[in-house]
């Protein structure tokens, strides 16, 4: 599986799906991934990355590499890679207390102004969230 380096949404979406439930997969990627997902301009593979990239097992300075990335797509002009960077985000601060805080005001936020798939999603999440 060689995804960091091929750049197609084809085997991107693939990855994301297999990996789901076989995460362990993506970890020899990781570096790649990471980068990848700073200069990924092509929405749909925005929208895998933000969600296979949580999946990693990832340092602390890393998860803020990948927070850093998936704050940059909320502004995207796609909804769906705004949804699904909402949804990185969350997955990332439930195993990052320092996080968690500005992440649920950002899915709060997401919940007054994003798309409706934006509201529904946020609203999941932060329930998610506030459970922990």
């Amino acid at each position: 599986m060689v995804v960091g380096s091929c750049g197609t949404n084809a085997r991107a979406d693939a990855a994301e799906k297999v990996t789901r439930e076989k995460r362990e997969l993506l970890q020899p990627y990781k570096k790649e991934l990471l980068g990848l997902m700073a200069e990924a301009d092509q929405q749909e593979l925005r929208w895998h990355l933000a969600a296979m990239v949580p999946r990693l097992l990832l340092t602390a300075k890393e998860r803020q590499i990948a927070a850093s990335s998936l704050n940059k797509y909320l502004v995207d002009r796609s909804s769906i890679v705004r949804t699904f960077a909402l949804q990185g985000l969350a997955d990332l601060a439930e195993n990052d207390a320092d996080m968690r805080a500005a992440v649920m005001e950002l899915l709060r936020e997401a919940m007054r102004t994003g798309t409706a798939a934006m509201k529904a999603r946020g609203r999941k999440l932060l329930l998610r969230l506030e459970r922990l």
